[in-house]
């Protein structure tokens, strides 16, 4: 029996970091989109709408002189708006396939959307330009799906539970400079088939990955005595032996507790919980994407259309993105520093956790402000605090949004309730188009009063972490009244 928990914690921290990495390299190189637009322009992608565009123009990139219109820009800007769309709202999709049919079921789907995408690119090019909406679409699909099913491992490590979750989203983050590498490497004299014929390649460690360091169905919350997954220790049938697990597992849990003790898939998606946590996580997503899609013209306006400058600030921008996976375990720690305390008289296990919770919801909207208000003061030397602030609140805002529901929420609803929360805030930033449409025309191209409108936008967000301290706050009181009453009983008796 030790000798099988020593190879299961061995196995737990292989899962761990080839997660990491696998969340690092591949899960959502999407977001780098700016950087391959570079690559796809120099090569010609759409470059044939130029030629009927009276409004074309030439740029500078890495490798040259690069001629490009209006008409191809906005074909470049559809593809990423398809698929990082498509990559939160097709979320409700992949959390009902994971719930049902588990992690493999899931995984194995995910790996075929994202070597497909990859593939396409790698037989794409400037006469085949259409096909960059179905493969940058896959591609993101595909990742996130890597995110979701790698989230759990969390419950491996019960007192860095939250830690991990938000480091795996941290890594997703930063994946985003797969594609700036990509970039280099052409420069160089590496084509981008090449390069994304090795990503292809690459999805042999996703199916390894998926066989050997993951596990069929789910991993439970809380663990099992020694909980193996894949290639079980000491037996030859690793399948049958985790299928034996985790029925015992869903035995232990379910049993000893009546129905009504398990909130319904339903309940939970009308509960305030759900409905504050929604509107939390959409204003500060649609304050991001609107910051993202008004960068380049701010910074063009706050610059005075001095192309060097404008480069300088777009690189810095670019390279605090890489820090994602740094920042987004501060919240983590923040989430789990009361683990390994002990619990207040009658206090659950999952009281204490909301309770660590609205400390980071609250941190993460107080980001969020600081954020939106240095954007809003059209300064150019400031911006530089708010692409650390922009950093700092996307790690925090993506991994704390897991964490929470994770928390909140069943466990058998975690992928459901995730990819929910995804799908509809991905509805909500839909506005972002009519604030584009609004700075572009009325605005003049400049968005100070949009981004005044959503600092006081962004103030609705303290609502969710207010709540969630009176919801503990109220059940506090509510354990130290029964116990005063049981108390008092008990003298009289």
């Amino acid at each position: 029996m030790q000798g099988c928990e020593v190879t299961n914690r061995l196995r737990y921290w292989l899962t761990l970091a080839t997660g990491v990495v696998e969340c690092l390299c591949f899960a959502g190189v999407v977001f780098g989109y700016a950087s391959l637009v570079f690559v796809l322009k120099d090569i010609g992608y759409f470059s044939d709408l130029c030629a009927s565009d009276p409004n074309s123009y030439s740029s500078q990139n890495g490798t040259g002189q690069v001629s490009g219109c209006r008409r191809q820009d906005e074909q470049f800007s559809l593809v990423f708006t398809i698929a990082s769309f498509l990559n939160n709202f097709l979320n409700i999709v992949n959390g009902y396939l994971f719930d049902r049919f588990g992690t493999m079921v899931t995984r194995l789907l995910g790996i075929c959307l994202y070597t497909t995408g990859t593939i396409l690119v790698t037989f794409s090019g400037a006469s085949l330009s259409q096909l960059l909406f179905p493969a940058l679409s896959c591609i993101a699909v595909g990742g996130i799906v890597f995110l979701l099913t790698n989230m759990q491992v969390g419950n491996l490590f019960p007192a860095h539970r939250s830690t991990i979750i938000t480091l795996y989203n941290g890594a997703y983050d930063s994946s985003a400079a797969v594609f700036l590498i990509i970039k280099v490497l052409y420069e160089q004299g590496i084509s981008l088939q090449t390069s994304f014929l090795i990503l292809s390649l690459c999805s042999i460690i996703h199916l390894v990955r998926t066989f050997l360091l993951m596990p069929r169905t789910h991993i439970p919350y809380t663990l099992p005595p020694c909980y193996t997954y894949g290639v079980s220790c000491g037996q030859t049938g690793s399948s049958n032996a985790e299928q034996t697990r985790d029925s015992t597992t869903e035995e232990d849990n379910t049993t000893p507790e009546p129905q009504d003790t398990v909130a319904s898939f339903r309940s939970c998606v009308s509960s305030w919980f759900f409905l504050w946590h929604l509107l939390w996580l959409s204003i500060m997503q649609l304050r991001h994407y609107l910051f993202i899609g008004t960068l380049n013209p701010m910074l063009n306006r706050l610059a005075n259309d001095e192309p060097s400058l404008v480069s300088q600030y777009t690189n810095a921008f670019a390279m605090t993105q890489l820090f994602g996976v740094l920042c987004a375990p501060w919240n983590g720690l923040i989430l789990d520093r009361h683990k390994g305390k002990p619990l207040a008289p009658g206090e659950t296990e999952q009281e204490a956790d909301l309770r660590s919770c609205s400390l980071s919801l609250f941190l993460t909207a107080l980001q969020c402000l600081l954020f939106s208000v240095c954007t809003s003061i059209p300064v150019l030397p400031l911006q530089y605090l708010t692409f650390v602030l922009q950093v700092i609140n996307r790690s925090f805002l993506y991994g704390g949004n897991a964490a929470f529901i994770s928390i909140a929420f069943p466990a058998r609803h975690f992928g459901k309730m995730y990819g929910l929360v995804l799908s509809l805030s991905a509805v909500f930033s839909l506005l972002q188009y009519p604030c584009f449409t609004l700075v572009k025309g009325v605005l003049g191209g400049d968005p100070f009063y949009v981004d005044v409108a959503l600092t006081l936008l962004t103030l609705l967000a303290f609502i969710h972490p207010a709540y969630v301290f009176a919801h503990c706050r109220k059940q506090a009181r509510s354990r130290e009244k029964k116990a005063k009453t049981e108390s008092a009983v008990e003298t009289k008796l």
